[in-house]
């Protein structure tokens, strides 16, 4: 395993995990940091055997993570993540959260719906909670159903953050106040 860590974003450093496979440079996790928990100490304390090492295409993705979290419009390839670390549900929400696009969210609940797991907002929540490839996969792009953003591996100002970067607005009350979900 091999790891890389962006040191600067507006919201401290992010650490890639990440082996090649076959060839070729495979994502196996991102770790935001949380308050409290800078992503080099997670980084150490999960991956410690880890070689700090990059390739272009880590670097590519470092500087697109960096950009990202700058505000600018980045989409990322699901290619570049392995998602068969992932349960066969896990990458189904993992999927569908990918194809939200910037400016649009969609709640847990309305995502299960659209994977035929009608009782399923709570699955599609813990999916997306332990989500290994957070801002490539935009899990902030979901909320729960009462239009409270929910939880987030950053911590819920980032989430926050990331939305209103994004063009979605919240209410006095801290809800959002987009009027069109994704996945109705």
């Amino acid at each position: 395993m091999h790891s890389k860590i962006i040191k600067h974003t507006p919201f401290g450093p992010v650490g890639i995990i990440w082996t090649a496979l076959n060839g070729d440079p495979k994502i196996v996790r991102i770790l935001l940091s949380t308050p409290g928990l800078p992503a080099e100490k997670r980084v150490h304390a999960l991956y410690p055997n880890t070689r700090h090492s990059s390739c272009e295409e880590l670097e590519d993705v470092a500087s697109g993570i960096k950009s990202l979290l700058e505000g600018e419009n980045i989409k990322f390839s699901l290619d570049i993540v392995d998602l068969n670390r992932c349960s066969s549900f896990q990458r189904q929400v993992l999927r569908a959260e990918h194809r939200i696009p910037r400016g649009r969210i969609s709640t847990y609940r309305l995502i299960a719906i659209c994977l035929g797991k009608l009782n399923g907002a709570r699955a599609v929540g813990n999916a997306l909670a332990n989500n290994p490839f957070p801002l490539i996969v935009p899990c902030h792009r979901a909320v729960r159903s009462d239009r409270h953003p929910g939880g987030y591996q950053g911590g819920a100002e980032m989430k926050r953050a990331l939305l209103e970067r994004e063009g979605i607005t919240f209410d006095e009350d801290g809800r959002v106040t987009c009027a069109f979900f994704d996945y109705r």
